[in-house]
């Protein structure tokens, strides 16, 4: 990937993500009580709303910059031609290794952000430290097994599809899809991502917010799973579904259409430049 390449898709991921953190914050705040294991009301109900918000502040741009870096180079290198049978696989690919690399970003600051959440009347900083002091770095990566193993399958879903719905809808209407195009079909392929992974969500929720020492904060995510179905059922796989739902289908709007527009602006600021 040539340089003017490398830094649109660094800005451009990095803007895409702080826009979309910051906006759709509440509606994680809400998702994350209803997944909590001491229950909605109890870890704060509807008040402090932007609890955490200064971890997701700090960590949203690198994040965000770190996963569509990787992802643009992985396809750079495979390289697999437009009409190919093999692209897809080649969009799953580099989804799954941009999320491995993201996560090393992502975790830290989603741990601080989610016991942030469920217990609004403690500073983002306060909770930082308590995690160094009592966990040491360990614990900020806690939960990082099963944030991939949740971001993975979102990412093979939501990413092969957002690309297939822009070749169907180019090829529709016979040009490439504007930016806000490519922002419906993000709205669409996260929405569902977002639904089918909903279970994997609940049980990276749990073990970031289990106590330390707990069975549950071992990362384990099958037992994590089997604990929730066995006092839950079905309804506790898929708490928050729908703030769920509705965050990630809104942040792939805005997500992939500010990231499509952002890139597309610096590549032809590129080019226009000496």
């Amino acid at each position: 990937m040539d340089r003017p390449g490398f830094t649109a898709s660094l800005v451009a991921g990095g803007v895409a993500g702080v826009s979309v953190d910051l906006i759709l914050f509440p509606l994680d705040t809400i998702k994350t009580r209803l997944q909590s294991p001491q229950g909605f009301y109890k870890a704060g109900g509807f008040y402090g709303v932007y609890a955490g918000v200064p971890s997701t502040a700090i960590g949203s741009f690198p994040n965000a910059a770190a996963f569509f870096v990787t992802y643009e180079y992985v396809k750079w290198i495979l390289h697999t031609d437009s009409s190919s049978y093999l692209m897809p696989v080649t969009h799953m690919l580099a989804a799954s290794v941009g999320e491995v690399v993201a996560c090393l970003i992502r975790v830290p600051s989603e741990v601080v952000k989610q016991r942030a959440q469920v217990s609004a009347s403690s500073g983002t900083f306060h909770i930082f430290s308590n995690i160094l002091c009592q966990e040491g770095i360990q614990g900020l990566y806690r939960g990082y097994k099963s944030t991939v193993l949740r971001e993975i399958p979102f990412s093979l879903v939501q990413f092969p599809l957002w690309e297939s719905l822009k070749a169907l809808w180019s090829w529709r209407q016979d040009h490439v899809v504007d930016s806000w195009q490519s922002a419906v079909c993000g709205a669409f392929a996260g929405g569902f991502a977002a639904a089918v992974t909903t279970p994997l969500d609940v049980a990276k929720t749990r073990i970031m917010l289990a106590k330390a020492g707990s069975s549950t904060a071992s990362g384990n995510i099958l037992s994590a799973l089997h604990a929730v179905w066995r006092t839950q059922g079905l309804s506790g796989l898929f708490a928050g579904v729908f703030p769920r739902m509705a965050a990630i289908s809104l942040g792939g709007f805005i997500f992939l259409g500010v990231y499509d527009q952002t890139r597309s602006f610096l590549l032809e600021l590129g080019r226009e430049s000496p």
